[in-house]
C-alpha cells in the first residue's frame, strides 16, 4: 500500500522531480523530464512497478525529516535501537546528465540498512536488461531508449528482478548512491562526485532563495512555496507544470484522476504575480515568454494547457496494468481536456501580458499583435458555451467565471492600449466589455439567492466566482459580491474550508463528492482582504497552512473527513495561491494602498 500523499517529499533538478516517501522509498519519478514516462511508479501501483528504497533493515523506532535550510535537499532521519542514520536525497542542478544522489550518513551507533532498486520503464511495465559495465564500476539498466546507471561502493546483487544490497553504517561514515539517467544509444554518463554535488546543490538553492523579497509573516512557508514553484519549472523553456504527478485521486477510490504534468494557462497571471511580487523577475519573464511561444498561432487553436516544450497533443490513455493510488481507477496518462474550449484562458493570457507591461518586463515586439488577434477571435466566440475552469466533461455551459474572464481579456486590452499607446479598436472593445458585464450581471446573478452562480440559469454556486473582485470585475464592496461571499460561506464551506463545487448538486460520475479545494479557500481569503475583513482572511489562511505536511508541501485538495491531502502533489496552484494570499495579507497589515494580489491594475 502506498504512503499517504502528505507523507511524500519533493526533490528535483528543475527539469523533472521525484517523490520520496517517509519510508525512504522513491515511489515516483518521470525521467528525464516531467512529461517523460515514469521509471518509478509504485505510488500508482505496487513496489513491482518501480521504486528505490533505502532504509534500516532493523526495527525503526522513530522517523523525522526536514529540508536542509532553504534548499530542495531532503534529510530523513531514522532512529533504531542500535543507532541513528540520516538519508540525504537530492537532485543536483542538471549538468551533462540527470542524477539522483542518496547519501546515507551515520549519526549515532551502527545501523544495518537495505537497498532495493526496482526500475520499471514505461510507467511501471517495462523490465530493463541489467548488467555491469566492463570495469564493473557501475550497474546499467537498459530498456528501449532509456538507460540508468547506478554507482555505489556497496556490493549489490540481483534478486527477483530487483537490485538489492545490505550494508551497515556507523557514526561518522557516509555511503553514497548515485543513479544517473542517459539515452541508451549514447555512451554511459560520467560519474559525479557526490560531496561536490551536495555543495553545488546547496549553493544553487541558497543563492536562489536569497533573491526573495517577501518579508512578511510565515516567510518560511512562502519561501518553501517559491522553492516548490521553482522545482516545478522546466528550466530549458520556462514552462511550469501544475504538478509533477499523474492520476493521484481527487477523492480516494474515485475516478477523477488526471495527469497534471503539463502547463495550464489558467494559472498564468497568479503565477506571474507570485514570482514578480517575490522578487523573481527572471523567472516571471521566462514564464511570460513560454506563454507567448505556446499560444502563438491562430487564436482559434489556442489550448487551455500545453506540454513543457509548448507542444499541443496531450493524448489521454489509461495504464491498465496499474491498480491506482489506493485503488483509484482508472490511471490516466495524458489529458484529453487539452482539446476543450475554456474561454477563461483568453482572459488569463491578456491579463498576464498587461501585468508584465505594468511591471516593466521587457516583452517581445510580437506580443501586442498576438493580443489583438486573440481579442478579434474572442469577439466572435465569447458568447459560446464552454467547459469552464474546472474542465467539466460533457456538454458545454455558459459558465459565469468564463464570461468574467472574457471581460478581463477586453479590459486588459483596453488598459494596455490606453497606458502604453498601442493602436487598437478601443470603441469596439469597450462596447464588448460593457456588453459582457451587463450579460453576466443579468444572467449570472441569482436574485433569489443574492449570489453569482456557476452558470446561466443554474442555482448552484462555483468557488471560481470568488475571484471577481481580485480580477477587477466588480469591487469587493459591491452588494452582489458581498452576497456571493455570504452564499459561499453558507453553501461551499465545510469544516472551515471551501469546496469548488456546490455540494447541493447531485453527485455521480460527473460530479463526485471531493475534498476542499485549497486554492479556492485562499481565494475566499483574498476576497475577505479586499472587502476589509482581514481577520477572517488571516484565520482562513492559517487553516490552509495548518494542513501542509511537515515539509510545508500541499496537494490540490484536502479531505476533511479523512484528514488527508488528496489530488496531485505538490500542486503549483495551491502554492501560488499561498504566496499571493500571504502577499495580500502582508500588504493589508502594513496599510499599503492596494494588496499585492490585486489583478485589476
Amino acid at each position: 500500500m502506498s504512503e499517504r500523499i502528505e507523507d511524500y517529499g519533493l526533490i528535483g533538478d528543475c527539469e523533472t522531480a521525484a517523490l520520496v516517501g517517509r519510508s525512504g522509498s522513491i515511489d515516483w519519478l518521470c525521467w528525464p523530464a516531467f512529461d517523460s514516462d515514469a521509471c518509478f511508479a509504485a505510488i500508482l501501483g505496487t513496489n513491482k512497478n518501480g521504486r528505490w528504497l533505502i532504509a534500516p533493515s532493523e526495527e525503526i523506532t522513530s522517523t523525522s525529516r526536514r529540508y536542509l535550510g532553504n534548499t530542495l535537499i531532503l534529510e530523513t532521519r531514522f532512529e533504531t535501537t542500535n543507532g541513528t542514520v540520516a538519508l540525504i536525497d537530492f537532485m543536483p542542478p542538471r549538468g551533462n546528465a540527470s542524477d539522483i544522489v542518496r547519501l546515507v550518513r551515520g549519526i549515532k551507533g551502527s545501523v544495518k540498512l537495505r537497498m532495493e532498486l526496482v526500475i520499471r520503464f514505461g510507467f511501471g511495465i517495462a523490465i530493463p536488461w541489467v548488467r555491469r559495465t566492463e570495469d564493473r564500476s557501475a550497474l546499467l539498466a537498459i530498456c528501449g531508449p532509456d538507460m540508468t546507471v547506478l554507482r555505489t561502493p556497496v556490493e549489490t546483487r540481483g534478486e527477483n528482478l530487483t537490485t538489492v544490497a545490505e550494508f551497515e553504517v556507523a557514526a561518522g561514515q557516509t555511503v553514497p548512491f548515485v543513479l544517473t539517467y542517459g539515452p541508451s544509444h549514447l555512451p554511459v554518463p560520467p560519474p559525479i562526485d557526490p560531496d561536490h554535488a551536495l555543495q553545488d546543490t546547496e549553493k544553487f538553492w541558497t543563492d536562489w532563495c536569497g533573491h526573495c523579497t517577501y518579508q512578511g509573516e510565515h516567510r518560511d512557508l512562502v519561501v518553501r512555496s517559491l522553492i516548490t514553484l521553482k522545482a516545478l519549472t522546466f528550466a530549458p523553456t520556462g514552462g511550469i507544470v501544475a504538478a509533477p504527478t499523474a492520476s493521484l485521486p481527487e477523492k480516494l477510490g474515485g475516478g477523477r484522476n488526471w495527469d497534471y504534468r503539463y502547463c495550464w494557462l489558467r494559472d498564468a497571471t497568479f503565477t506571474l504575480l507570485a514570482l514578480m511580487n517575490s522578487g523573481y523577475t527572471e523567472e516571471a519573464l521566462a514564464w511570460h515568454n513560454w506563454l507567448l511561444r505556446a499560444a502563438a498561432g491562430a487564436p482559434a487553436n489556442m489550448q487551455i494547457m500545453y506540454g513543457i516544450m509548448g507542444h499541443r497533443r496531450l493524448l489521454e490513455w489509461e495504464a491498465g496494468w496499474l491498480r491506482g493510488y489506493e485503488g483509484s481507477l482508472p490511471v490516466r496518462i495524458g489529458n484529453a481536456a487539452h482539446a476543450q474550449l475554456q474561454l477563461d484562458v483568453y482572459g488569463e493570457l491578456l491579463d498576464v501580458f498587461h501585468q508584465s507591461r505594468t511591471a516593466q518586463l521587457k516583452l517581445d515586439d510580437q506580443s501586442w499583435a498576438l493580443e489583438c488577434a486573440v481579442l478579434e477571435h474572442l469577439a466572435e466566440v465569447w458568447d459560446q458555451p464552454d467547459h469552464g475552469i474546472w474542465e467539466r466533461r460533457g456538454p458545454g455551459r455558459h459558465y459565469v467565471f468564463s464570461k468574467v474572464m472574457t471581460w478581463v481579456a477586453f479590459d486588459r486590452g483596453i488598459k494596455s492600449a490606453e497606458t502604453f499607446g498601442f493602436t487598437a479598436p478601443l470603441d469596439r472593445w469597450r462596447s464588448l466589455r460593457d456588453t459582457i458585464c451587463r450579460e453576466v450581471c443579468e444572467k449570472g446573478f441569482n436574485t433569489a439567492q443574492n449570489t453569482f452562480v456557476e452558470s446561466y440559469g443554474s442555482e448552484m454556486l462555483d468557488a471560481a466566482v470568488l475571484l471577481m473582485p481580485s480580477v477587477g470585475f466588480l469591487p469587493a464592496h459591491d452588494p452582489r459580491v458581498r452576497g456571493t461571499i455570504a452564499a459561499s460561506e453558507k453553501w461551499l464551506m465545510r469544516d472551515g474550508f471551501v469546496l469548488r463545487h456546490d455540494p447541493r448538486e447531485a453527485s455521480g460520475q460527473e460530479q463526485p463528492i471531493e475534498g476542499a479545494f485549497l486554492a479556492c479557500t485562499l481565494w475566499l481569503a483574498d476576497a475577505y482582504v479586499l472587502s476589509g475583513e482581514v481577520e477572517k482572511a488571516q484565520a482562513l489562511f492559517e487553516r490552509v497552512i495548518g494542513v501542509a505536511n511537515d515539509l510545508g508541501l500541499l496537494a490540490e485538495e484536502y479531505d476533511q473527513g479523512l484528514r488527508r491531502q488528496t489530488g496531485n502533489f505538490p500542486q503549483a496552484l495551491t502554492h501560488i495561491a499561498l504566496i499571493n494570499t500571504a502577499d495580500n495579507l502582508c500588504a493589508a497589515m502594513t496599510a499599503k494602498e492596494k494588496p499585492a494580489v490585486q489583478r485589476s491594475q
